[in-house]
C-alpha cells in the first residue's frame, strides 16, 4: 500500500501492537468488550460490498461510554496504533478496513442509546451508534410527531452518517448531513481530549462550525460518541408514480415541478432507469409488475388540499413532458406497496442476476447533465459489455450505478467503467461522491475534484488535530502527489 504524505510517522512495532492489545484486555475485562478472534478482525476490516484493497484489524473493542473511548485513544496513541471507528458497516468504499501493519477497531454499535428526547425545541441527544432506523421508530412508539429525515442505507448508524456526509431519498426535501441537522457533537480528539463542538441552541454565529469540521471527516479527525440532532415535524405522504420515453423527459419533468410553487410539497423524487425496471419485474420481491421504462416514483407530503393540488400540478407537468403512464396511490397499503419498487432496487438487480456480484457506486451532477451523464454512462457499460441498472435521487442530480460482475475478469472491467464514471462527472462540474463517501475508493479523485490547495488545507487540518496519524490512516486524503485523469 502506497503511503499518504500525512502517513509518514512510525507506527507500533509487532512487540509495541501486542503491548496495546494486553493494555486493553486488562482496560475491558468484561465478557465481548475484545475481540480478536479471525474470522471477526476479517469481518470488521472489509465489506462484501466493497472491492477495494483491505486488511483485517488486530483488535476490536467495543465500549459503551465516551470515557471508555478516551482509554482506548490513550492507548493508542502511547502504543502508536492506528484506529478505525465501525458502527453500522453499510458503507461502501473501504471506509472501515483495516491498517496492514495492525489497528485497533472501536465498534461502537453498543453505543447506541437514545438519551434525551426534547420534544418541544424539535430535538434529541443520541449515542453515535444510535440507527436512524430506530431514533424514527422510537419517536413513534412514544407518539411523538417528529422525525430525524436523514435516511441513507438500512442500519446506517449516526456517527457513520455525519462520517461520511450521508444524504438519501429526502435530500430534495430536506437536505444531507451538510445541512443544519446535527447541532452538535461529543467528540474524543486524538489527544484524548473529549470537546463537545456548540451548545443545542438552533442558531450560533460564536466562531467558525466546528460541528461541520467532522462532517465528510470519514473518522480521520475524531471520534464521534454523542451527537444531537435537529428533527422536524411528521408529515401526511402520498406516492405516486410516473413512466417516461427517457431519462431527459423525466428530468425535465423534474426540474420544472421542482421549481413550481408546489415544489415545497415534493419529499422524494427517485428514478429508477428502465433496465432496473426490468430487474424488479425479473425478481419477483415486488407484487406488482410496471412496464418496462424509466419511471420516477414521488412521495408528496403535506396535508389533505396541499397534496391534491400538487398532485393535480404535478400530473400535468409530467404529462406535457412525455409520460403516458402515471399512477396515484390512495391508500397507505398501496403507497407502502408502490413504494417497494424504490425500496428493493439493490435487492432486485441481484437477485434478477443469479450467482452475480454488484459494485455499487455514486456520483453528482448538476440536475441539467444528469440525462447526458445517465445516456454516456449507460452506452459506456454497454459498449464494454457490462449489465447494470441505474437508480438515482433526481432531484439532486445524484445518481447510484449498480453493476454486475460474474468474476475477476469482469470486475476488472467494472472497476475501468467507475473510474470513467467519476472522471466523466467531474468534468461535469460535479462530485465523484455524491453519498457514499470517499474512503480508500475515491481518494484518487479529490484533487482532479477539489484542486490541490483545498486537498492541502484538508491535510494540514489532519496534520494539526492527529500529527501521528492514528485516526483511519490511508482514507479519504489522496495520497501525496497522487491524482487520477483520464
Amino acid at each position: 500500500m502506497k503511503e499518504e504524505q500525512t502517513d509518514l510517522v512510525s507506527y507500533a512495532s509487532p512487540e509495541e501492537l501486542r503491548a496495546a492489545i494486553n493494555q486493553l484486555r486488562i482496560a475491558f475485562p468484561g465478557e465481548n468488550a475484545v475481540d480478536t478472534s479471525p474470522d471477526t478482525l476479517r469481518t470488521y476490516g472489509s465489506s462484501e460490498n466493497s472491492y477495494h484493497p483491505a486488511s483485517p484489524h488486530s483488535i476490536v473493542v467495543r465500549p459503551q461510554s465516551t470515557e471508555e473511548v478516551v482509554t482506548i485513544m490513550n492507548i493508542a496513541r502511547r502504543y502508536k496504533v492506528p484506529i478505525t471507528a465501525y458502527s453500522g458497516a453499510t458503507s461502501l468504499e473501504g471506509h472501515f478496513s483495516g491498517y496492514p501493519s495492525g489497528s485497533i477497531c472501536i465498534d461502537l454499535s453498543n453505543m447506541d442509546r437514545i438519551l434525551q428526547i426534547n420534544e418541544a425545541d424539535s430535538d434529541l441527544v443520541c449515542q453515535a451508534g444510535a440507527r436512524w432506523e430506530d431514533i424514527n421508530q422510537t419517536l413513534k412508539d412514544r407518539g411523538i410527531p417528529l422525525f430525524f429525515p436523514l435516511d441513507p442505507g438500512p442500519g446506517a448508524t449516526i456517527g457513520g452518517m455525519i462520517g461520511t456526509g450521508c444524504s438519501g431519498t429526502n435530500a430534495v426535501r430536506y437536505g444531507t448531513a451538510r445541512a443544519e441537522w446535527f447541532l452538535n457533537v461529543t467528540a474524543v480528539l486524538p489527544n484524548g481530549q473529549v470537546i463537545k463542538t456548540r451548545s443545542r441552541a438552533r442558531k450560533s454565529a460564536a466562531g467558525f462550525d466546528t460541528t461541520k469540521l467532522f462532517i465528510g471527516a470519514e473518522g480521520t479527525l475524531g471520534i464521534i460518541t454523542e451527537v444531537t440532532l435537529r428533527l422536524t415535524p411528521v408529515l401526511p405522504t402520498k406516492v405516486a408514480m410516473a413512466q417516461f420515453p427517457s431519462v431527459e423527459h423525466a428530468v425535465n419533468a423534474v426540474d420544472e415541478i421542482l421549481k413550481s410553487p408546489h415544489g415545497p410539497h415534493i419529499q422524494c423524487i427517485e428514478l429508477l432507469d428502465d433496465h432496473m425496471m426490468s430487474a424488479i419485474n425479473r425478481a419477483g420481491l415486488v407484487d406488482q409488475t410496471y412496464p418496462v421504462r424509466d419511471t420516477l416514483f414521488f412521495k408528496l407530503q403535506g396535508d389533505a388540499a396541499a397534496i391534491q393540488s400538487t398532485f393535480d400540478v404535478v400530473k400535468k407537468i409530467i404529462q406535457q413532458h412525455g409520460s403516458r403512464h402515471f399512477e396515484f396511490a390512495s391508500t397507505d397499503q398501496e403507497a407502502e406497496d408502490m413504494w417497494e419498487n424504490r425500496k428493493y432496487a439493490l435487492m432486485s438487480t441481484i437477485s434478477a442476476h443469479p450467482g452475480s456480484r454488484c459494485w455499487t457506486t455514486d456520483v453528482c451532477v448538476p440536475v441539467s447533465r444528469l440525462p447526458q451523464l445517465v445516456y454516456e454512462t449507460k452506452k459506456d457499460l454497454a459498449q464494454s459489455g457490462l449489465r447494470s441498472t441505474i437508480v438515482g435521487h433526481v432531484g439532486d442530480g445524484n445518481f447510484h450505478a449498480l453493476i454486475l460482475f460474474n468474476d475477476d475478469k469482469e470486475l476488472d472491467r467494472v472497476g475501468q467503467a467507475v473510474h470513467r464514471l467519476v472522471h466523466r462527472a467531474i468534468l461535469m462540474d460535479g462530485t465523484c461522491t455524491g453519498e457514499h463517501g470517499v474512503g480508500v475508493g475515491k481518494k484518487i479523485y479529490l484533487v482532479d475534484e477539489l484542486g490541490e490547495g483545498t486537498v492541502e488545507l484538508m491535510r494540514t487540518i489532519k496534520r494539526a488535530i492527529d500529527p501521528l496519524n492514528l485516526l483511519n490512516p490511508g482514507k479519504l486524503y489522496p495520497d501525496s502527489g497522487h491524482t487520477h485523469t483520464k
